[in-house]
């Protein structure tokens, strides 16, 4: 979601009174909106906390000629960030801005922390916004490295290949493997990009409809698969497939920052979906269903040729035990567990 903001301030009370820019938190597709439209952005990125914060080490803001992206604070600091962007978009300097200690006095944060925060401006044909974006498109986990001034972004598997001035903060990146870091000396930042989330939901009753409702509105690319169903899916924004579960999985090709949610009452439909769902490397596999179905489901599985270690993958009853009956609050169940288990995955793959 990326809000239209006037920077020169004419919509800026409007837009702050209703921050919807801030419901967007993956701000590659921001970028990759300011680059198709031609225009000049700031990237705004969160790099330190000392103390507490609403938001963690990494989090970032786009703001491009007339709109911007993400947010940073509980809403202390974001109009005083939209001040500073428009004057790095005028002259085109990167700026690293202090709030809390040390940080301008009229600016106060309850949290009583400190953070800093570094503009870097982008033209419409930056190379690093271009690699980010080619790496996306790939499913590839990126780092952006920055001084400010000179940036590169690469794989992640290759951070340590940067030269020149950013060849500190490339070997800290390397090192390290957390979603942001800094150097004080010479300056540096990076920051970690693993592909966008995915969820594929296979099912077609109001649970299937809810789970895959909140999954766009939190922003996962989202495949509803529903064999033999209607010609079209009226929900904007979910992919949809009429195929069998088999060709949807190969189709799609999960990877660990993809989540499978079977969610139907078919045992043969369930089968077939575990079964070609465990033998990728989604990082989440889960199945609606009773605990006392579980003994049989294995069961079914193991004889299906299915090994005890793939399904112990499984999580079955799916969703965090909220006790929740309707279908948004199962929904708010299966899509928390699936961020808790992607999230934890991801940590793991950068050795955090």
């Amino acid at each position: 979601m990326t809000a239209i903001v006037d920077l020169g301030g004419s919509a800026l009370d409007t837009v702050f009174d209703w921050p919807f820019f801030g419901l967007q938190d993956d701000v590659r597709p921001a970028l990759a909106e300011a680059r198709r439209r031609g225009v000049r952005a700031v990237l705004a990125t969160l790099y330190d906390v000392d103390g507490a914060a609403p938001r963690g080490v990494g989090a970032q803001m786009v703001f491009a000629e007339d709109a911007v992206t993400g947010f940073l604070s509980g809403g202390c600091i974001e109009a005083d960030i939209v001040t500073h962007a428009r004057g790095v978009l005028e002259h085109g300097r990167s700026e690293r801005l202090v709030y809390g200690d040390g940080g301008p006095i009229d600016i106060r944060l309850p949290c009583g922390s400190r953070i800093d925060v570094l503009l870097e401006p982008l033209g419409p044909d930056d190379e690093a916004v271009g690699q980010l974006l080619a790496l996306s498109r790939q499913r590839r986990p990126a780092v952006w490295m920055t001084d400010g001034e000179e940036r590169v972004c690469g794989p992640a598997e290759e951070a340590s290949d940067a030269a020149g001035p950013l060849r500190a903060i490339a070997a800290l990146a390397a090192s390290e493997r957390r979603v942001c870091g800094r150097l004080n000396a010479p300056f540096g930042v990076y920051r970690t990009f693993s592909p966008p989330r995915r969820l594929m939901a296979i099912g077609a009753d109001p649970i299937a409809l809810a789970v895959v409702k909140l999954a766009v509105d939190m922003g996962f690319e989202t495949l509803l698969v529903r064999p033999r169903g209607p010609e079209a899916c009226p929900l904007p924004g979910v992919q949809y497939l009429r195929s069998d579960v088999q060709t949807a999985i190969e189709q799609w090709r999960p990877d660990p920052w993809t989540a499978i949610a079977v969610l139907g009452h078919d045992i043969d439909l369930e089968q077939a979906a575990l079964e070609s769902a465990l033998a990728t490397s989604a990082g989440y596999v889960g199945v609606l269903g009773s605990r006392r179905r579980i003994p049989d489901r294995n069961a079914r599985l193991q004889a299906g040729g299915v090994n005890g270690a793939e399904i112990e993958r499984v999580h079955a009853p799916i969703g965090l035990p909220i006790g929740g009956k309707s279908p948004w609050e199962i929904a708010v169940a299966v899509l928390a567990e699936i961020v808790a288990e992607l999230d934890a995955g991801k940590s793991r793959s950068l050795g955090a």
